[in-house]
Parts: C-alpha cells; sequence; structure tokens
C-alpha cells in the first residue's frame, strides 16, 4: 500500500530537535525528506552524545528516513543548488537564528513569490516579532521563560521537565501545521505560510496551570511526583516499593474505600469526601492509604487497585519502558538501520490499520550529497564553479 506523503518531497535546513522531530515523522509517512547539513559538520545534534552504536541518542531519534546532503548555503554554488532543489519542493522547513533564512533568500515572502503552491514552515524561539523575537531559544530556556520550571519539581527545588518538552511540542504543531496545509493545498492549489513560536507551542501545553495559578490567585504547586490538584494520584509506600495509583473522581474515591481498603466509611469523612477535600488534606489521607498498603508487597496492592477498576502504574526506568510487555506484546518496535549498526526504534504512535509506517535508515553525514548532485544537474565540475 503506498505510504500517505509518497510523491511528497520536503526540503529542510533544521538543527537541534524542533523541526527534526516535524520532519522526521513526514519522513515515517512516506514523504521524501532532504536535510540539508553544513560541510564536515551537519546538524549540531549528531554531536550531542555518542550513546548509540558511537551515535547521537538524539539524531539516531529524530532523523531517520531522511536524505542528507551537505551544502555551504553561503557558497553560491551551493546556494544555487538548494533553490534548484527548493523548486521541486513541496514543503521547506527551516530553523534557523532569527533572520537567517531571510538573509540568505530563503524566507517565506521570497520564496512563495516564485512558487505559491509552496508550503514554507518556520520555527523560532519567540516568534517573528516582539522585544524577543532575535533572542536564542533552547529547549530549558523556554521551559523557563513558560512557567513550566516553576511548576515542576518539589517546593524546594524547581526542576526542568526530563524530556526536550518545549522542542517535542514545537515540532508536533509543526507537524500538524504542515499537514493541515497539504490538506488545504489539495483544495485550493496554494501553499502556505507557517510559522510555530516555541513559545507558543509549550505556553499551550502550559495553559491549565495558568489558568489555575491566574485565576486561583495563587502560585503552582510543585508536588514531586503526585498531582497538584487532585488526590489521591500518585505515589503510594507499599512493604516492597511504591505504587502509583489514581482517582479521578468521587464515584473512584468510593469503590477504593470500599473495595481495596476496606473502610467504607472514609468516603464520607469530612476531610476527604470530595477531591478539593482531598488535596487540602493529602497528607493524612496518604498516611490512611500507606497504611493500608504496608503489609502488602507491590504487586498485590496491583491486583487489587486493578480488580477494582483504579488506575495505577509501575514505576520504570526509560531503559525498563525499552522491555515493557505491553509494547512486546502489541509487535511496537521495529529494527532501523543507522551508519553505526541496527537499533530498535518504536512504530509511530498513529497506527493505521494494513499499513506499515516508512521508517527508513538514518542517514550518515553527507550520504546523499553525490545522488542529489547529479540528480538536480550539479555534479562535481559544477560544485567547484563560483
Amino acid at each position: 500500500m503506498p505510504q500517505p506523503l509518497e510523491g511528497i518531497t520536503v526540503v529542510t535546513l533544521e538543527q537541534a530537535v524542533a523541526a527534526p522531530f516535524a520532519t522526521r515523522h513526514l519522513a515515517d509517512l512516506g514523504a521524501r525528506v532532504i536535510k540539508i547539513e553544513r560541510p564536515g559538520v551537519g546538524d549540531f545534534a549528531r554531536g550531542y552524545d555518542r550513546t548509540v552504536h558511537g551515535q547521537s541518542s538524539y539524531f539516531v531519534w529524530l532523523n531517520r528516513g531522511k536524505e542528507s546532503i551537505e551544502l555551504d548555503v553561503k557558497e553560491p554554488g551551493d546556494r544555487a543548488l538548494l533553490g534548484t532543489i527548493v523548486e521541486h519542493a513541496d514543503v521547506f522547513v527551516q530553523n534557523l537564528a532569527p533572520g537567517a533564512a531571510e538573509r540568505l533568500g530563503l524566507g517565506a515572502g521570497t520564496l512563495r513569490a516564485a512558487r505559491p503552491s509552496l508550503i514554507h514552515c518556520s520555527i523560532s524561539g519567540y516568534g517573528p516579532s516582539g522585544p524577543y523575537r532575535a533572542k536564542k531559544a533552547y529547549d530549558l530556556l523556554v521551559q523557563c521563560e513558560t512557567g513550566l520550571v516553576m511548576s515542576t519539581g518539589t517546593p524546594e527545588s524547581p526542576s526542568k521537565a526530563g524530556i526536550s518538552i518545549a522542542d517535542i511540542a514545537t515540532g508536533m504543531y509543526a507537524y500538524s501545521g504542515i499537514l493541515t496545509a497539504l490538506y488545504e493545498r489539495e483544495r485550493t492549489g496554494q501553499g502556505a505560510s507557517l510559522h510555530v513560536a516555541m513559545i507558543d507551542a509549550l505556553g499551550e501545553w502550559m495553559s491549565q496551570p495558568a489558568y489555575y495559578s491566574s485565576y486561583g490567585q495563587e502560585p503552582p504547586r510543585r508536588t514531586g511526583a503526585r498531582h497538584p490538584s487532585i488526590s489521591p494520584y500518585g505515589p503510594h509506600r507499599t512493604a516492597d516499593g511504591k505504587v502509583f495509583l489514581a482517582v479521578q473522581n468521587d464515584r473512584e474515591w468510593r469503590v477504593l474505600c470500599r473495595e481495596v481498603l476496606r473502610r467504607p466509611e472514609l468516603a464520607d469523612d469530612e476531610r476527604f469526601r470530595t477531591n478539593t477535600d482531598r488535596v487540602g488534606h493529602h497528607d493524612e489521607l496518604t498516611a490512611v492509604i500507606e497504611e493500608s498498603f504496608a503489609q502488602q508487597p507491590v504487586e498485590q496492592v496491583i491486583d487489587q487497585l486493578d480488580r477494582a477498576g483504579i488506575a495505577t502504574a509501575r514505576l520504570r526506568t526509560p531503559e525498563a519502558f525499552t522491555r515493557h510487555p505491553q509494547l512486546t506484546a502489541r509487535e511496537r518496535w521495529r529494527e532501523v538501520a543507522t551508519p553505526g549498526g541496527a537499533v530498535r526504534a518504536l512504530v509511530p504512535p498513529v497506527e493505521v490499520a494494513g499499513r506499515e509506517p516508512a521508517m527508513a535508515a538514518v542517514p550518515a553525514l553527507g550520504e546523499h550529497t553525490d545522488a542529489i548532485r547529479a540528480e538536480f544537474g550539479f555534479g562535481e565540475q559544477q560544485r567547484k564553479e563560483p
């Protein structure tokens, strides 16, 4: 079965996480993604670490299925080749430093004036206008600016998220925006000029704590691994470890009291009757629950909670996640080639019945340079000419 984006060509001047995350998803849907990389260096994410067969874990994660060509976009010959490649593209993506694309003649206004059907997507830290427009932005810094760091951690220690959440949010909005623009182009024939700012993307994800703090007139609650505004929701000690459980409403609270804690009278205790009550008396509630679990091992507690229909989870490490029995049972892993050797990769989250995602190889730096030069009429001789 053909892939959904078969026949779509994406040209991307990208680095780090946000833009590569968006374009990798396009590649998994069958788009041809041509990644422009700096000669001899490439995307600087190639150098973040050396943990995956001597390669960067970030780069391996974000760049499967792409073609890599080394170009010096400031050199006239290479710039001419890039222009020719873009003339054949459906989508152009860039997350260069603020203003760099425009200085290179690669801004949306310039490229779409020549080709109105082109979909042009720019990714920035703080957007194309405003006092922060030229400010550099990286994931942790945007986490700080949007209030995420002040919403995460413990009362004593604000903390960053453990993943590149600002970049991931931005990449997902760029990806969905590009798909929307492709759909619209099918109906109108017109492309689009898209701009996704990291502060806007993560800001959207921060809306609930922002509402809670603004309208509740109180600072965010940093509560470690437990939920700041729902209780009980988080870790609870047992005889041999911790179990995570989540009660989402008063009906589930009553079930927990009756069928797991064996104390039905707690459901109407004035300290615990509603979620607001339970949050206000969280420490007392935790002590009651942990007293009930104190003589039982984790597995026994989880079994009781599962039978009662109360949501639970085990605390796993990232490495343990790669051995998760649910993913193994559903065959959610595939082998992907990289220059350093094959790796296991998760199948993309959207599962389409009867269709296997592309999930092609991770490219070596400049692996496709000669082939792409030849394809677009810029062989070795043309490369040397100014």
